[in-house]
């Protein structure tokens, strides 16, 4: 284990770090302008949701850590109070990207980037028309962590409008990440992309009080085989399967093979009944998963 004090090494050593395990991020597309009405447009990673009631998005532009200046960004929201933060996908990524170049005060990103301005309802900057999601904001408050090179400034948004993209909601009205297509910022010049085999699903606890980890018997919580998330998955179950149930399983076809093939072989018998309750795990069938390892 590599142990840092920050303290003890450089803001861009602290900061490559910190960014490099610190993922994905989502990105905030931020649009603003300054009193003078000139539109700027920029991207920022240190970015989230942090209430729904009411709607708070937080993001942070960060002082710059070669020259401690600060990003027309921050200049804008402290000047104008409103923001317009728009949700980035693979599709428009690349002009994103461009749109992060430092150009001079003045210059619009949306004409850089080719991206498209769109007016908003409740805000003075405009909205990224080819955004799946833009959300128009009021800055209820903006705070200084610091004022030295890599400090963050905490620009705090309650949203007053959002704006989503009819494409990005499934037949049911849900939105699907798949339609939205989210990408999210690594380390250095890396990215991610939410889509295909990268989004997967669990079940969430909150629907059920887990047995947990601890009350899995210890032939099964100590498996070779198993890995941790294995077990997470077993230990968010409420009952365990009945009798009845743990014999009916072993009349499955796989089981049997198993079972008659390492008859008197218990190490080999629990190995390979512990192989296959895993490849019921990653399917999904926790169930049949703990049948399974009941037999074993």
């Amino acid at each position: 284990m590599k142990t840092i004090n920050p303290k003890e090494v450089s803001t861009g050593t602290m900061h490559a770090h910190l960014l490099g395990v610190i993922t994905p991020r989502p990105i905030a597309l931020a649009s603003t302008i300054d009193k003078d009405g000139n539109v700027n447009l920029s991207p920022f990673s240190f970015f989230n949701v942090f209430s729904a009631n009411p709607p708070i998005l937080i993001f942070s532009p960060a002082r710059r850590v070669r020259d401690n200046t600060v990003k027309h960004s921050l200049e804008n929201v402290l000047e104008t109070k409103e923001v317009v933060v728009n949700i980035v996908n693979h599709s428009i990524v690349e002009q994103v990207s461009l749109a992060s170049t430092e150009y001079e005060q003045g210059v619009n990103e949306f004409v850089k980037s080719g991206l498209t301005e769109a007016s908003s309802n409740l805000v003075a900057p405009p909205r990224v028309k080819e955004s799946p999601a833009s959300f128009e904001c009021k800055v209820k408050d903006v705070i200084a962590l610091g004022d030295q090179g890599g400090a963050g400034n905490l620009v705090i948004c309650e949203v007053v409008l959002a704006h989503f993209s009819e494409e990005i909601f499934d037949e049911n009205g849900v939105i699907d990440p798949h339609r939205v297509d989210t990408v999210g910022r690594m380390g250095g010049d890396w990215y991610c992309r939410a889509k295909g085999n990268a989004i997967f699903e669990l079940p969430k606890p909150i629907r059920n009080k887990g047995i947990g980890v601890d009350q899995i018997p210890e032939s099964i919580r100590l498996s070779d085989v198993l890995t941790g998330n294995n077990l997470g998955r077993l230990g968010n179950v409420e009952f365990l399967p009945s009798e009845e149930e743990i014999k009916a399983a072993a009349a499955n076809e796989d089981v049997k093979k198993i079972l008659k093939r390492y008859k008197g072989d218990e190490e080999s018998r629990k190995y390979h009944l512990h192989l296959l309750a895993k490849k019921y795990l990653e399917e999904g069938d926790t169930k049949q998963a703990w049948k399974i390892l009941l037999n074993s």
